[in-house]
């Protein structure tokens, strides 16, 4: 069993979204997902990393053709266990999509995988394999932790700096180094705007998925309904802020495929 597998065997993945600084991710990722939508019908979307298929669902539920491919055997078990129809299971690597046609997809989600890869040979691979099997013009959207929350949350919130500047985990312009034996990688806006142009894939926008959220969870918490509602709001209104995008927790690149 990967590190990966035996990670999402004991992680709850399910009530993760459902938290209150997890429905600000699935809100506000939702609400572009309907932006590249539009007032399309019966669209195919690839869901890769479909997790226990939160996105999956809910856009099947909306009629739209939803392939969801998942490593984990468990969380594709609760996929299953959903019994929502339009929705096709498979298990698979990101990097390796030979069970899918070229050309088949509309639109393409890649909530998850890019978390887990450590080189950016790894990374183009993934975008190798969605260019094929999404339309020409079709959308590829993508979710990345991001490097500053990795910073501020881990290095210095639980004070582990010097242990990472010991370790050389962490470059001198603190940029997180990725191993392997880690189980995420972090990126910063330029690596991101790298792979794209390596990748030759358009950024339509870059959104900041869940904002200030992640660092919050104890405040979102403490509100009743009404504030987090206006808080919700508000990240509605900030998130493709040039400036909250680096240190959000998670950013979420909007690209199309124009290069077929």
């Amino acid at each position: 069993m990967t590190l990966l597998e035996q990670y999402y065997n004991k992680f709850n993945e399910e009530h993760r979204l459902s938290t209150r600084h997890g429905i600000v991710e699935f809100t506000t990722t939702l609400k572009y997902i309907h932006e590249c939508i539009g007032d399309r019908v019966n669209l195919k979307i690839l869901d890769l990393g479909a997790g226990t298929g939160r996105y999956s669902v809910a856009l099947a539920k909306e009629g739209h053709s939803v392939t969801a491919v998942e490593l984990v055997e468990k969380n594709r078990k609760v996929i299953e266990s959903k019994h929502q129809k339009n929705v096709h299971i498979w298990p698979g690597n990101a990097m390796d999509l030979h069970f899918l046609d070229d050309d088949t997809f509309d639109i393409t989600l890649i909530f998850g995988p890019m978390y887990h890869l450590h080189t950016e040979a790894e990374r183009l691979k993934v975008f190798s394999e969605v260019k094929r099997v999404t339309k020409k013009n079709g959308y590829i959207l993508v979710a990345y932790v991001m490097n500053e929350y990795s910073i501020i949350e881990y290095c210095f919130k639980k004070n582990k700096i010097r242990e990472c500047i010991q370790n050389k985990s962490i470059s001198e312009d603190f940029h997180t180094i990725s191993d392997e034996k880690e189980l995420y990688s972090y990126l910063r806006i330029e690596d991101l705007d790298s792979l794209n142009k390596k990748a030759d894939l358009e950024r339509v926008k870059i959104i900041a998925a869940d904002g200030p959220s992640d660092y919050m969870r104890k405040e979102l918490n403490a509100m009743d309904e009404e504030v987090f509602n206006l808080f919700i709001q508000y990240h509605l209104a900030t998130c493709e802020r040039p400036e909250l995008l680096g240190a959000s927790s998670h950013t979420v690149d909007i690209l199309r495929n124009v290069t077929k």
